[in-house]
Order: C-alpha cells, then structure tokens, then sequence
C-alpha cells in the first residue's frame, strides 16, 4: 500500500507528554522529517503496520492552544481541521501519573469526551497494542466517536447560531469553529455578509470580551473534567518536584545553579574533547599523506588544491568540531530531558521582559551554545514575531563551539593559565559576558527597529524525569551533531580550495594571502588586530573551525593549514608576531561578537526571508565587536599598556 493510502493518525498535545516517545515506539527507525507545505515549521512523520495494513504517523508541535497564531500551533491547528487525519486520541505517561498517586478514570473520560480513550506508558511500552486497536477501530470508522462541543455564554452562543449557517452555505468545513475564530478576530470576514453579523455582534461585545470569554469558557471545561476524571491532585502530590523546584527556581539559588550547570558542562567539553579531537587529527593527517603519495603521478597543483585545500579544510573542521559537540549537544539534551531547560527560561524570563524580549529566548540562547544555526532555527518556538526577530537578530552573541577552541587557547596562554578548571571559568565569564550583550542589544532593538509591547507565554514546567539516555544519545548525535557538522563541511571544502588558492598564488614574489593582509593592516591596527587576524577572521566565514588554522597559516607564510601543535610552542609564534596581551584581548572580544558563520547567515535568510534582517544579525555582533576592541585599543595606547 502506498503512503498515499496508509490512513493518517495525528498525535496531538501539549509539550512534554511524550508524544515523540509514542511515536518513537511505534514508528521506530521507520520515520522521516519534513516541512508542512509553505511553512518552515518541521513534523516528524513516520509509517507503521497493524493486522496487515500500514499507517501513517504525524507527529505534530506540542501546543498550549489551538487558538495561537505561533507558527507550529496554527501549523497544528490547520492539520487537524484538514480532515486528514483519521484519530487523535492517547492519554500518556500513566506510569509517571501512578508514581505520583494520580488516578484517571479513562472509561470515564472517554464518555465525557465522546471519543475512544486509551491509556499508555508508551517508554515501557504499556498500552501500545490496545492504543493500536483503538486506531484501526476509528480509521475503520467503527470508534464510535461523538466529540462533545464546549459551551460558551448565552451571548457567544446566539452569535454563532447567526453566523455558523452563513459559513456552512459558503461551504467552510467547520462553520462553529470558524465562527468562533470570526468572533473574537482571529479570522478576518471573507464576505460583506460575515462583516455585517460581525459588526452586529459587536455592538453589545467587542472581540477581546468574546476572547477572554472562549478562553475562560474552555478552560472552566478542562477544570470541569479534570475533576471528574482525576484523582490524586492533593497537597502532597510531588514533594520531590517541588524540593527541586526550591533549588532549581529559588530566588537565590536559581542563577548560581545555572551558572555552575554551565559552568560543569564547558569544562566537561573541554576536557573531553582533547583526547578525541588528537586522535582524529592524527587519523585524518594519515590520511592525507596517502592521499598525497596516490596523487602522486598527478599535477602538483591538483594534490594541493584537493589535499592541501579541500581535504584538510575539511577535516580540520570535523576534527575540531565532532569532539565537543558531541560530547556538549547530548548533555544539553540530557538537561532538556530531565526537564531543566524550561525551569531556565523561567528563570531568565524576567530579564529578557525587561528588554523587550521573550524568556524562550533563554532556550534559544543555549542552544547557540552549541551551533548558532541550530539557535536560530529554535527561534520557532517564540510566538511573537518581533520578539522571534530579536532572539534571531542577538543568536550570534553567543559563542558557538566552533569559537571555543581559540577562545579557549587564548585563555591558557594570556590569561587564565595552564588547566581546564581556569580555562573553564574563563570561559564562562566570558558568556556572562555575551548574555549581557545580548540582553543589552535587545533592549535596544525593542527600543528602535522592533519597537513594540512585549507580549506573554504561558510556560509550563514539566515534571522532573529520568533522562532516556539511549534516546538522547541517538537524538543528540543523529538530529543535531552530524546534521549541524553536515553543513559545516558542505562549506569547508570550496573554502579550502579558495584558502589554498590564496596561499599559493603568487604576485610580485609574494602569495595573495601576504599581499591581502598587508592591505588590512592599517585598519585592522585601528581595533587592536593587525592584517593576517582580519583576515583570518574573513576567510573563516565558512566555518569559524578555521580560525586557529589560518591565524598560523598567515604567520607561518604557508600555502596550506598548519597544525596547532604545543600551546607553548603557539605563544611563542604569536609573540614573535607582535602579541600582547591587549591584542589577545581584542582578539578574544572580537571572536566574541563579528558576524555569524555562512551557514547561520543562511539560516538566518531560510527563516526570515529578509536580506535586510539577514545583512542586521551579521552587522550587530560586527559593529558591536569592532567598537569594543576600538575601546579597548585606544585605552591602551593612551595609558601606555601596549608593550607590557
């Protein structure tokens, strides 16, 4: 049967029910991610096969509302009033509901709902074979579902008793539903038939009181069922959250914690990262010297532009970057199973308010911790769209693994001294350092460009749970590790050919790479820097994984990337070149804040479909580094700390 034909079982609900892990269970490898049709917001879907007949699965956002007009809830909403899907029923988690006490009285429950109710512990797989009964049962059609309209006021009521038959005869599928949506202006009127019942109704109710009144309405019925069906909610329902809840979001233990979390994962990075990024160093450079020897017979130019320039572009940056990522993306994801990561942006919600932002921005921040392009493509989850602007236009504030290895080598050898422990603390000053830029520069965007009232999210904190480690392993490195290193290599190797170009051909006895950093000299002496850093920092567009390398290509005169080596061997280059500390300091600000990486650029256009917005998020952290490291450079010359 083609998946075509496979009928389509949507699984719907709040965030944090364990909707993927149902789907997990019963898709298994079986499942695909794509895009709905016109939107960029992105659905799981998969396929899976019961009594002989196949069955396509859609896993859809986790939403708080239906009424939304966020990207992923309407995305939801549109899909289940599409008619495409044949059930959504399930009721999740009754394991963690039993060890807390609660009871559901599912029979109950599904009369009340007028649709079937199964119940799951879809992570030991409880309730699955019923779950798929109940789903041939109502694609076959034989569920016997009646849904249970809410009720709303009497004057809510007669409005779409006028407007629903008017809607049915223009042929809208759901008239009561779009009725309702007309009434408190989440649609605009199609007709000036629908303008004047419109029109009317408001005259004794505007549509924020027909608003407040369905949200008041639907939420009396949840609270209504709730305690009909429920059991177990009483004053000593989760002693073990709400202790956790005290360290976690205390007043004065929130941000101590936080910052020592963070403060325990960089080093765990740091340190982890060392052994394994030698070893494929030292596996990748083997390779290259056979590659070498099999090119050989062929020109000298050809072994340098593939091998010298694509080959070792390319694995510089896999080297560099696999490592920490691999190791820094499966514990935040491990924090994000556990249920922290909410508990953060609460924490940080009232700060990002405080400068016109949204405390999701919080999440997204993070995950620019690991790849910026990753962070900008979480902006999705912020409803609002100047605030989903601000978090994308402030996302390369924070420092992406890619940076960490210069900025963690500048520290050992100008600042922190030798050891992971102060190259860890250095680094997490230095993020205290970008958050506050961040929080700074949007304040000041919600002050001018995107100047508006801040809106609110309803955020929910989920119970605490026990991370599945193997999930996260697999989800961490096969969603986001080799994806996000995918795109960073499909832009190593054309980089590599164009850096070998430029430290190979020659003009007037000397490479291109010489007679361009002599070019940038006078102006980068203006920030601190002087011609082979600039330039380094321009041909590391591509992938900031090439900054260390080509800041010793330029110094070295080489016609390809050079290896690190000894950090001691590497202060010594960097002095004989003109370092002090003051150039190392400019140096670490502006590999702080300059302009994000190619590929963030480009997800930054996918999701904003602005030139304009796109040229901003790179002109922010630019301006904002070059006039720090202007500061601090003028400051030295004046008190005469240059050459200490």
């Amino acid at each position: 049967m083609g998946e075509a034909e496979a009928p389509a079982i949507a699984l719907a609900g709040n965030p944090n029910v364990g909707k993927s892990t149902v789907f997990n269970a019963l898709t298994g490898l079986r499942q695909h991610t794509g895009n709905w049709a016109g939107k960029t917001v992105g659905s799981a879907q998969g396929r899976w096969e019961f009594q002989g007949r196949a069955y396509q699965l859609v896993d859809l956002p986790g939403c708080v509302s239906l009424l939304s007009q966020a990207g992923e809830e309407r995305a939801a909403r549109e899909y289940l009033l599409s008619g495409q899907a044949q059930a959504v029923v399930c009721v999740n988690l009754l394991d963690e509901a039993q060890r807390k006490g609660i009871r559901v009285d599912l029979e109950r429950l599904s009369q009340r709902l007028g649709v079937p109710v199964v119940g799951c512990a879809a992570r030991g797989g409880r309730g699955l074979p019923q779950l798929k009964e109940a789903v041939a049962q109502a694609a076959a059609g034989r569920g016997g579902s009646v849904p249970q309209p809410v009720r709303y006021p009497q004057a809510v009521e007669a409005a779409v008793d006028r407007l629903a038959p008017l809607l049915r005869r223009q042929g809208r599928e759901n008239p009561r539903w779009h009725a309702l949506r007309l009434l408190e202006a989440g649609e605009q009127p199609a007709t000036p038939q629908e303008r004047a019942l419109l029109e009317d109704a408001w005259k004794s109710h505007s549509p924020q009181w027909f608003a407040d009144a369905l949200s008041a309405a639907q939420a009396q019925a949840a609270e209504d069922l709730a305690r009909q069906v429920v059991a177990g909610l009483g004053k000593g329902y989760s002693p073990r959250d709400r202790k956790l809840d005290r360290l976690f979001t205390g007043r004065w233990t929130a941000f101590p914690v936080m910052a020592l979390l963070l403060l325990a994962i960089l080093w765990l990075t740091m340190v982890g990262a060392n052994a394994p990024s030698q070893l494929l160093s030292q596996g990748f450079s083997q390779l290259g010297e056979w590659l070498r020897r099999w090119l050989a017979p062929a020109p000298p130019w050809l072994s340098g532009v593939l091998v010298d320039g694509a080959y070792t572009t390319l694995s510089w940056v896999v080297a560099v970057m696999l490592p920490p990522m691999a190791i820094f993306f499966p514990l935040f994801t491990l924090l994000e199973d556990l249920g922290y990561l909410p508990r953060m942006a609460y924490n940080l919600d009232r700060c990002f308010a405080r400068c016109g932002a949204c405390g999701k921005q919080a999440l997204t921040l993070s995950m620019g911790l690991g790849c910026n392009a990753a962070g900008v493509v979480g902006c999705r989850i912020i409803h609002s769209p100047r605030e989903r602007l601000i978090a994308i236009a402030t996302n390369a504030f924070t420092p992406c693994n890619g940076r960490l290895p210069l900025l963690a080598a500048l520290l050992s050898l100008f600042f922190a001294g030798a050891g992971a422990l102060g190259g860890a603390v250095g680094m997490a000053a230095l993020l205290g350092f970008s958050l506050a830029m961040t929080l700074g520069v949007s304040f000041l965007l919600s002050k001018t460009a995107l100047k508006g009232l801040p809106s609110f999210f309803a955020l929910e904190l989920p119970p605490y749970r026990r991370p599945q480690v193997g999930q996260v392993l697999v989800r961490s490195v096969l969603d986001r590790t080799l994806r996000v290193l995918g795109r960073a290599a499909a832009v190593a190797a054309p980089a590599g050919v164009l850096i070998w170009c430029l430290g190979n051909v020659t003009w007037a006895g000397e490479s291109l790479l010489t007679h361009c950093a002599r070019l940038l000299e006078p102006f980068a002496r203006l920030f601190g820097l002087d011609g082979v850093i600039l330039l380094a920092f321009l041909l590391a567009l591509p992938a900031n994984e090439l900054l260390l390398p080509l800041l010793l290509m330029g110094y070295l005169s080489q016609g390809a990337l050079v290896e690190v080596g000894e950090l001691s061997a590497l202060h010594g280059l960097l002095l004989e070149n003109g370092w002090t500390w003051v150039t190392a300091l400019c140096v670490l600000v502006f590999t702080l804040f300059h302009w994000p990486c190619s590929t963030t650029c480009w997800t930054i256009w996918r999701e904003t479909k602005s030139l304009k917005w796109t040229a901003l998020s790179m002109a922010l952290p630019t301006g904002c580094g070059l006039l720090l490291c202007f500061l601090i450079s003028s400051a030295a010359r004046l008190l005469g700390w240059w050459l200490l």
